[in-house]
C-alpha cells in the first residue's frame, strides 16, 4: 500500500479498456458504499469504546486498563478502515481520472505523508494518524449530522491533542540531539515546530475553547494578538513577531512536548534572525521596525522562559540574567529598560565573526544616542625626528 506510485495514468480509448473501466468504476466503494459502512461502524465503536474509557478514567475503576486497551484496539481498526478506503477507493478514482479536486489533494497528502515513513518513522506514525483522523472529520462536518459531530469532536480533540504533542516532542528530541552533534543545519526543524504550533493554534484549539479550556486565560492576549498576523500579507519582520506569540504560547499548550530546553533553543534561533534581519534592512525606518520587533522578542523570550529557568547549567549566567532582569524591571522609563536591554545584548554576543562585529557596533551606535556610551574621535598625528624600526 506505501509502495504505490501516486502516478495519475491517462486512460485508453480501445473498447474493451472501456468496458473494464465502467465495471472498475461500478465496483470502486465509495463513501455511501460498503467501505463508508464500514467506516462508520468502525467511527461508532471507537466513540463509544471512547466514552466508556472516560467514564472509568474519571472514576479510577479498577477495570480501566482493560477498558482503555479496547479503546485503542478499536481506534486501531477504526483508522484500518480509513486507510483501507484511501486505497480501494481515492487511489483508483484518481488513477481512472474521475476524482474531485479534495481527493485528488487526499491522496498527494497521504503519499507526503506515507514518504517520511523511511526518513523519521516516529514522525511518520504520528502524522499518518493525524492524516486519517483530520480526513474523516472533514467527512463527519459535511454529512451534517449534530448528534454524531458533538460526540466525536471530543474524540477528534483528544486525539489530536495526543498527536500535536508526539510530533513536537519527537522535533525537541531531534533538536537536542543536533545541538549535541554540533549540527546547527536545522532550519527545517524550525520551521516544522512553529508551522505545527501554527496549526495547533488554528485548527485544534479554538474546538477545545469550545469545551471551555481551563488555561485560556493564560493565553488569551496572545491568542487575540495572533489573530491579527492572520490579514494580509506578512514580511519577515511580522514572521518573526508571530513565531515569538507562537512560543510564548508553547510554554503553557506544550510544557512537556516542547521543554524548555528546545523553546530556549527557539527562541535564540528567532533573536539571531532578528539580528541578521537589521543588517539586512537598508531602509532606516524598516530597520527601525525589526530592531523594535527584536525588542519585543528579548521582553519575550525573558518574560515567558528565562523567568520560569529553574536549572542553569552556567551560574554565572544565571547570575548575570538576576542582575539584568532586576534592573529591567525597576527601570523608570522605556528609554532606561531599552539600555538595559541594550548592555545584556552586548554581553550575550560572544561570537567574533563579522556579522557579530556589526550588529554590536549598531547596539553601541544606539547607547551613543541615548547618551549611555561615550563616542571618542579617531585621531592621530606624526611624531617629527623619531626613529622607528620595523620588527
Amino acid at each position: 500500500m506505501e509502495e504505490r506510485s501516486l502516478k495519475i495514468l491517462a486512460n485508453d480509448t480501445t473498447f474493451f479498456n472501456k468496458i473494464s473501466n465502467t465495471l472498475t468504476k461500478l465496483l470502486i466503494p465509495t463513501k455511501v458504499g460498503f467501505n463508508g459502512m464500514i467506516i462508520n461502524l468502525k467511527r461508532n465503536a471507537v466513540i463509544k469504546a471512547f466514552e466508556n474509557y472516560k467514564a472509568i478514567h474519571k472514576d479510577n475503576s479498577a477495570k480501566e486498563e482493560s477498558v482503555r486497551n479496547r479503546y485503542e484496539e478499536s481506534y486501531t481498526l477504526y483508522l484500518e478502515s480509513i486507510d483501507k478506503y484511501i486505497m480501494d477507493s481515492v487511489y483508483k478514482k484518481v488513477k481512472n481520472g474521475n476524482s474531485t479536486t479534495f481527493e485528488q489533494n487526499a491522496l498527494s497528502n497521504y503519499y507526503n505523508v506515507v514518504h517520511l515513513k523511511e526518513k523519521d518513522y516516529t514522525e511518520y506514525k504520528a502524522k499518518k494518524q493525524k492524516f486519517l483522523l483530520d480526513l474523516d472529520y472533514e467527512s463527519v462536518l459535511s454529512a451534517g449530522k449534530e448528534k454524531i459531530i458533538k460526540k466525536f469532536r471530543n474524540l477528534y480533540i483528544e486525539k489530536s491533542d495526543e498527536l500535536y504533542k508526539s510530533i513536537l516532542k519527537n522535533y525537541s528530541v531531534k533538536l537536542a540531539d543536533g545541538i549535541k552533534e554540533k549540527n546547527f543545519n536545522q532550519i527545517e526543524l524550525y520551521k516544522n515546530i512553529f508551522l505545527t504550533l501554527d496549526e495547533y493554534i488554528k485548527e485544534i484549539l479554538p474546538l477545545k475553547l469550545e469545551n471551555d479550556f481551563k488555561d485560556f486565560e493564560k493565553i488569551k492576549n496572545d491568542y487575540d494578538e495572533l489573530d491579527t498576523f492572520d490579514i494580509g500579507k506578512l514580511d519577515e519582520k511580522d514572521f518573526l513577531e508571530k513565531n515569538m506569540i507562537l512560543l510564548g504560547m508553547s510554554r503553557t499548550l506544550f510544557t512537556h512536548s516542547l521543554p524548555l530546553v528546545a523553546a530556549e533553543q527557539c527562541y535564540q534561533k528567532l533573536l539571531r534572525d532578528a539580528r541578521n534581519l537589521i543588517l539586512s534592512t537598508k531602509q532606516e525606518n524598516k530597520k527601525e521596525e525589526v530592531y523594535r520587533a527584536l525588542l519585543k522578542i528579548i521582553q519575550n523570550y525573558n518574560e515567558k522562559l528565562l523567568s520560569t529557568k529553574v536549572y542553569w547549567e552556567n551560574q554565572e549566567e544565571r547570575e548575570v540574567y538576576k542582575k539584568f532582569w532586576k534592573d529591567y524591571e525597576n527601570a523608570k522609563s522605556d528609554d532606561e529598560r531599552e539600555i538595559t536591554v541594550l548592555k545584556k545584548e552586548l554581553h550575550d554576543i560572544k561570537d567574533n565573526g563579522p556579522k557579530a562585529k556589526q550588529i554590536r557596533m549598531y547596539y553601541k551606535h544606539k547607547l551613543v544616542e541615548f547618551g549611555a556610551m561615550k563616542q571618542f574621535k579617531n585621531t592621530c598625528r606624526t611624531i617629527e625626528n623619531i626613529k622607528y624600526t620595523k620588527k
